[in-house]
């Protein structure tokens, strides 16, 4: 077999079928999530969701944890979202795409510190011994979970933050061999790009009209 379909399909040779329809699903509605939310369409949300709570189930079976608690709280904060992006005054959307304050950079900053501490408590607490992997595992999850929060409040440097996290976790799921997981991340960083080039052209418009 080819190399490069060997390393897409070796994770995959003794899993179960349920695991690998499953895992297709859920890479679907995750591209799909980040088009549409390159696209600032609501759809971005219900998607996610399908996403994220087939993802929770799949890194539970793999013993991901603070992969797993990323994704149970992209669950968690896609609702938030959803009603958030929903909201409308006089036809027009209540929260608009706008940059971070310094207030809201602060935040970030401290929701992905808590973040850190949380996930690396949570691989100790699962009694996990912490090697490389992990720490990086555990930094994604603070850069992602910050990432999310600024998305759902609709936030332009969402997307620097998931460009970031994104080229860290191609090659990571690539090292634990996950190859299909690895090539969802670099398309999604090539969509985070458009979607920060696509929210900053609107911003910039919505400003000029202003």
């Amino acid at each position: 077999m080819n190399p490069i379909f060997e390393f897409f399909l070796k994770a995959y040779h003794n899993a179960p079928t349920s695991q690998i329809v499953l895992e297709a699903i859920a890479f679907v509605f995750g591209i799909l999530s980040v088009w549409y939310a390159k696209k600032e369409d609501i759809l971005v949300y219900p998607t996610g969701i399908i996403c994220t709570v087939i993802t929770v189930y799949l890194l539970y079976v793999n013993q991901y944890f603070g992969d797993m608690m990323m994704n149970l709280y992209y669950s968690i904060m896609s609702v938030y979202g959803w009603w958030n992006w929903s909201r409308k005054k006089e036809n027009k959307p209540v929260v608009p795409i706008t940059r971070t304050t310094l207030k809201e950079k602060q935040i970030g900053v401290f929701l992905f510190i808590v973040t850190l501490i949380i996930t690396y408590l949570v691989y100790k607490g699962f009694g996990y011994a912490m090697e490389i992997p992990n720490y990086i595992d555990v930094v994604t999850s603070g850069i992602f979970f910050t990432a999310m929060w600024y998305m759902a409040t609709k936030k332009l440097e969402n997307w620097t933050l998931w460009i970031i996290g994104d080229l860290i976790t191609i090659p990571l799921y690539a090292y634990r061999g996950l190859g299909i997981l690895s090539l969802q991340y670099v398309i999604f960083t090539i969509l985070a790009i458009q979607g920060y080039r696509s929210w900053k052209k609107s911003l910039n418009n919505n400003r000029q009209t202003a």
